[in-house]
């Protein structure tokens, strides 16, 4: 079986050969890259000091290349277009070292100065004549926005300022999907997920636009926040241009990929909290609802693809919405917040939607259990999750940094020996 069709099966609810694995088909599914190259080196993939690619530099993701899929089993590959979160393309590749140590190779555009006290700045677009828009703390592993967030006149606030960002996509673009598309779907076997962008409503790690030189609007995260209930007509306003320009942009991309992608990465808005969600049921449905059922509906209508929302946290109380709105998968399934016992939500909404994730718990038993621990956890979210299909593995949220390596091997050993139907 190929990992396509294993993957098709899933999404169909359905048993396959094995339950499929997701490692780096999205920015939420992936490593980071101190962690890829360890793995690597475990493996035997690579003679030690051979640098690993980054290949998203505001969380500092590496690369899954084709030879640690096949040594994984990976059945997923992603999809999206060739500019990164700082808005540079990932080419011209040259060297770099992480403060973990890690020799990596980042693209030409990672342009970055130290700040007075050991942290790094980065620049949007690796233009230094403009201010930084992020920045790694000293010994870090990740880059964090910095708010560049002009002083905000009520009585002048312009929606458009807030839609900078989002524009029809260019010919170029359209172009390079297109080959990527026919490339991934003709020389691999995998699921192709699409992380085409435009269509995340609110998605705070968007907001401030760290690949924009001069951000206009709203763009600090607790006045965006504050913005959401205070300035509620102003955001809906910008969320219905969004959705108009993101319908527009999906159509055009449906004509060049077609049915060779296998799901679409619609948003990545998180509403849940380790306690709860951290906005009511009633405040999703008045805000965001009614964009995620237009865009879901579209996709429904007019592709094959299924949709792909990632929330972390407790999102239990919002999972009929999701459901409602026209969500096919769920994502990260974080079954160490409040609520979401994982043979809970397979019981309730198993039939429903597809959890792509949720594999074993990235802040606890991944990075500080023991690999005994570690089996343990994957063994039963497989029993949890896998029955009936309607599961694709992946560990909660990206595999981070100084996780043991062992407990790495652990977890796709104990996937490779646990996974295949009929699971036990």
């Amino acid at each position: 079986m190929t990992s396509r069709e294993r993957t098709n099966l899933a999404l169909q609810h359905k048993e396959a050969d094995r339950v499929p694995l997701d490692l780096g088909g999205s920015a939420v599914t992936g490593m980071q890259v101190d962690t890829v190259y360890a793995l690597r080196q475990a493996l035997g993939l690579d003679k030690p000091g051979t640098p690993v690619k980054v290949v998203e530099p505001y969380q500092m993701l590496g690369e899954i290349g084709l030879d640690l899929r096949e040594a994984l089993g990976v059945d997923v590959v992603g999809l999206g277009k060739p500019a990164n979160m700082f808005g540079f393309r990932n080419e011209g590749w040259k060297s770099w070292t992480t403060f973990g140590g890690t020799p990596v190779l980042v693209p030409e555009g990672f342009n970055t100065e130290p700040d007075s006290n050991g942290d790094i700045l980065m620049y949007p677009e690796g233009d230094k004549s403009v201010p930084p828009s992020g920045r790694l703390p000293k010994g870090g592993f990740y880059f964090d926005s910095i708010p560049r967030q002009e002083p905000i006149d009520d009585a002048n606030l312009n929606v458009e300022d807030n839609l900078e960002e989002f524009g029809l996509i260019s010919d170029a673009d359209l172009e390079y999907l297109k080959v990527e598309a026919e490339r991934l779907y003709t020389q691999t076997d995998k699921a192709i997920l699409g992380n085409f962008g435009g269509t995340a409503f609110g998605d705070i790690a968007l907001v401030p636009g760290p690949w924009m030189k001069h951000p206009k609007g709203i763009r600090d995260v607790e006045e965006w926040y504050v913005s959401t209930a205070m300035r509620r007509d102003y955001v809906y306003k910008i969320f219905e241009r969004q959705c108009e320009i993101g319908l527009a942009n999906l159509e055009r991309i449906h004509q060049v990929v077609g049915s060779k992608v296998t799901a679409a990465f619609v948003t990545g808005t998180d509403f849940g909290s380790q306690h709860g969600p951290f906005i009511s049921p009633k405040a999703y449905r008045d805000l965001y609802k009614p964009f995620h059922i237009q865009v879901n509906n579209w996709i429904h209508r007019h592709t094959t693809w299924k949709s792909f929302i990632h929330s972390c946290g407790s999102v239990r109380a919002l999972l009929p919405d999701f459901v409602d709105a026209g969500f096919d998968i769920v994502n990260p399934v974080q079954c160490s917040a409040a609520g979401m016992d994982p043979c809970e939500l397979k019981q309730e909404f198993g039939a429903r939607v597809t959890f792509w994730g949720g594999g074993v718990d990235t802040q606890r038993t991944l990075p500080f259990g023991s690999s005994d621990e570690v089996r343990k956890e994957v063994c039963d979210r497989l029993k949890a999750f896998g029955p009936g299909g309607g599961f694709v593995f992946n560990t909660i949220h990206n595999v981070q940094a100084r996780v043991p390596i062992a407990n790495v091997q652990a977890m796709y050993e104990t996937l490779r020996e646990c996974g295949k139907y009929p699971l036990h």
